[in-house]
């Protein structure tokens, strides 16, 4: 056995001799019991904290929460991925992505790391093998973030299919007598689906003291979409002007089905010339043996 078979053996043992003291030690009773701190905690002012906001038992919360604060300032992009969350329909804020995010990265370190040790048992590591965890880690973060990615385009596809439905839907209410805030309650009310469920939370701003046209306008930018923005700009722009809403949003729908139909041809333009590769390179290439293999076989037999 070499080194590194003697290092994974070290690992593997070591690992689990310090994983059972550690299941002993969290058993014993004076370690175990509440510190003093957080037992006087709900009973005393904290002299941290003058005005006894913050208890003593939440202190080194605080405190780790400030150091991840900075922390995320420093690495920064905050506001934009605040937005890509947003506009992804994850209910998590930055912070919480960046721990998901570091989650995902120890979990490829350990995976790593598990997969060189199980080559330094079986004698197969090598020195190279030495960066794997590293790779692990940082292709655990990359796909993270690509599963945000996914989740947005996937959130927005589906707005993007859904939004000249609710247009028209929205232009028949207004058509039959009822105001832009009804209408929209109506369809945040019967429809399914990820747009009206953005009117339903657009109503519920506007009745709780947000203004209507600020709630569409946020909701737009909470989605993400350059059809929703422009229709939405469209509608907001007829509330101030006084514009008929609903020849406005029939315009929109229509403006949206010709956006549907132009990304559906692009979208077939694209299937085409995929379903190419395995014309050339599967069924021409058996179509070519087919007719050539008979008559090699004929010639190396002389009967040709």
């Amino acid at each position: 056995m070499n080194a590194l078979t003697h290092l994974a053996y070290a690992v593997v043992l070591g690992g689990g001799v310090a994983a059972g003291l550690l299941l002993v030690a969290t058993r014993v009773p004076r370690w175990a019991a509440p510190t003093l701190s957080r037992r006087l905690a709900p009973y005393l002012r904290d002299i941290i904290d003058p005005r006894g906001l913050t208890p003593v038992a939440a202190v080194p919360a605080v405190a780790w929460r400030r150091r991840r604060d900075a922390l995320l300032a420093r690495l920064g992009g905050a506001d934009a991925l605040g937005t890509r969350l947003r506009q992804a329909g994850w209910s998590i804020d930055a912070v919480g992505f960046r721990g998901r995010q570091l989650a995902w990265a120890g979990a490829g370190v350990a995976l790593g790391g598990a997969v060189v040790v199980v080559w330094g048992v079986t004698g197969r590591a090598t020195p190279v093998a030495g960066i794997l965890p590293v790779v692990a880690g940082a292709l655990g973060a990359v796909l993270c973030d690509m599963h945000l990615t996914a989740a947005l385009r996937r959130r927005q596809r589906r707005v993007h299919e859904e939004l000249p439905t609710v247009l028209e839907f929205l232009a028949l209410c207004l058509a039959a007598g009822e105001s832009l805030r009804d209408a929209l309650a109506r369809v945040g009310e019967v429809g399914t689906g990820v747009l009206p469920d953005e009117l339903r939370r657009a109503v519920l701003a506007s009745g709780t003291g947000s203004n209507l046209a600020d709630a569409l306008q946020e909701m737009a930018t909470g989605i993400g979409l350059p059809a929703l923005s422009r229709a939405t700009d469209h509608v907001v722009a007829a509330l101030d002007r006084g514009a008929p809403l609903a020849q406005v949003l029939h315009d929109q729908a229509t403006d949206a089905r010709e956006d549907a139909k132009r990304s559906l041809i692009e979208q077939a333009g694209r299937k085409e010339i995929v379903m190419l590769l395995p014309l050339v390179f599967l069924i021409l290439p058996l179509s070519v043996v087919f007719a050539v293999f008979p008559g090699v076989v004929m010639l190396r037999l002389g009967l040709g």
